[in-house]
């Protein structure tokens, strides 16, 4: 513990110069763009500022690639409450709370209950994978494939409690997302599925369309459908911002999240998106107010940033200690490290260790950034909600298609967003919800591909043989049938 926090402060000393907090400052201002930008996941984000780095040394390579992942998680958040457009798929959890808080006139709550959650999250995540990270890993490393499709089915069964009385509309939406998820290659035996002949669809439905039609483009429908053109009227709260009072009570939901989130993202492959919906679940089952969720909760919305921060440092529990990516941006950040001849593993904690130090340091110190810009930059962008609606959807519209273009540069991505915006306004009409589509397409490939794996390797019995898989799914058959059987009884007794 003493050489770990001697050399930690030796670290601080080290990035206390011009350059390296100029290069901190930068990579969270590009990440919150990056983020916020409906198209660019922090993947994308960070791959893009890779060449730039080809001149620096290797630990401001690492600060400033890192800087743009840890902020490019929270600015999904702030389109996600402003318009409803989540930047990142995670971010789509705190659409949920957010714009609901935005419609009611009261964004700069939400904002301001996302951007301290988020740094909060991140410092805790940080403090994890710099006294546990290397324990951790050996933990994470032994999950068999039963396991992993025991988590992904767990994240599947959330659906239940999220959508309250109407379960079955939401578990005929996942069932709708997992049937699309099928669409492209065979992940085990390679041959196409319901392409049709379209070459696009050989890697299946892209995620980011999916997201942009359904959110975003749906929303942009449904105003034009009932002619709601008024720009957006604040209340007395809408230039108010959380107090200290309003921060303190959201405490244990805060921490929970985090430790949540920073445990699913050391699973490799589970991600944020994963992170986000179980810990905006558990914190809906253990709050005092269930009912406020979905409709505005303060809570819900720091459940779901919290989660989603803490899964960056979890995510680099995994690649630093064992050199496995446990995200596509850790898998873009390995590519950076071999770059500058670095090789992430064990050994790198004794061969660099003022590299590895010197990352955790930024990590800490990019959070805090993060907090001061996101604290000073919400004051304008909760100003996005008094534009006149006619010019803003038009703006979002654009924003959409560029963004849908800008995935693969195809405009067929364009069209798929189009599509996906139709459905989720005609889903939205019908008073199905939208976000466990976008729940079964992140989970499908993970729950199918794990399925088979395990089948392949221990047969068919493997999922109850495994203790740990035994466990998860029974957690999971419970999560989806206690809330399904209370949503009934109540039905019935109202009746």
């Amino acid at each position: 513990m003493d050489a770990i926090l001697s050399q930690l402060l030796s670290a601080f000393g080290g990035l206390m110069g011009w350059q390296p907090l100029l290069v901190i400052v930068i990579g969270v201002t590009l990440g919150i763009i990056v983020g916020a930008m409906p198209g660019l996941s922090p993947s994308m984000g960070v791959a893009l500022l890779v060449p730039f780095t080809y001149n620096m040394s290797p630990t401001l390579a690492l600060v400033l690639l890192v800087s743009i992942y840890i902020a490019a998680c929270y600015g999904g958040s702030i389109t996600a409450i402003t318009i409803n457009a989540p930047g990142t798929a995670a971010a789509m959890v705190t659409s949920f709370d957010g714009y609901p808080l935005t419609r009611q006139g009261k964004p700069g709550m939400a904002l301001g209950v996302s951007v301290v959650a988020s740094a909060v999250a991140g410092v805790i995540s940080a403090l994890i994978l710099i006294f546990f990270s290397v324990p951790l890993a050996a933990v994470a490393v032994k999950f068999h494939p039963a396991e992993y499709f025991a988590l992904a089915l767990f994240g599947l069964a959330t659906v239940a409690s999220l959508a309250g009385r109407e379960w079955l509309k939401a578990f005929l939406a996942a069932c709708l997302g997992l049937a699309l998820n099928t669409v492209g290659t065979d992940p085990i035996s390679g041959a196409d599925r319901f392409t049709f002949g379209f070459v696009e669809l050989s890697d299946g439905f892209n995620l980011i369309p999916a997201l942009i039609g359904l959110f975003a483009l749906s929303e942009v429908f449904t105003a034009i459908e009932k002619r709601d053109f008024l720009p957006q009227k604040l209340d007395s709260l809408g230039q108010a911002w959380p107090r200290i009072r309003d921060y303190w009570q959201l405490k244990w939901t805060m921490l929970l999240s985090s430790l949540g989130g920073t445990v699913v993202g050391i699973f490799p492959g589970a991600g944020a998106t994963i992170a986000s919906f179980l810990c905006y679940d558990f914190a809906k089952r253990t709050s005092k107010h269930p009912e406020e969720f979905g409709k505005g909760s303060l809570q819900g919305v720091a459940a779901s940033e919290s989660a989603n921060s803490a899964s960056v440092g979890g995510a680099l529990v995994p690649l630093l200690t064992m050199g496995i990516p446990g995200s596509a941006t850790t898998a873009v950040l390995i590519g950076a490290m071999m770059i500058h001849k670095l090789t992430p593993g064990p050994q790198l904690f004794y061969d660099k260790p003022h590299i590895i130090y010197g990352l955790f340091a930024a990590i800490l110190l990019a959070n805090i950034v993060m907090l001061v810009i996101g604290l000073l930059g919400s004051r304008l962008w909760v100003q996005v909600t008094a534009v006149p609606k006619q010019p803003l959807y038009v703006l979002i519209t654009l924003m959409c298609v560029l963004g849908c273009y800008s995935v693969r540069n195809s405009m067929f991505d364009v069209f798929c967003g189009l599509l996906f915006g139709l459905l989720g306004w005609v889903m939205k009409r019908y008073k199905f919800p939208v976000a466990p589509v976008i729940l079964g397409l992140v989970l499908g490939s993970i729950a199918e591909t794990n399925f088979r794996r395990a089948i392949m390797m221990d047969g068919e019995w493997v999922f109850l043989t495994r203790p740990l898989s035994a466990i998860l799914l029974a957690v999971a058959a419970l999560s989806f049938l206690i809330p399904m059987v209370a949503n009934m009884r109540s039905k019935s007794s109202e009746n």
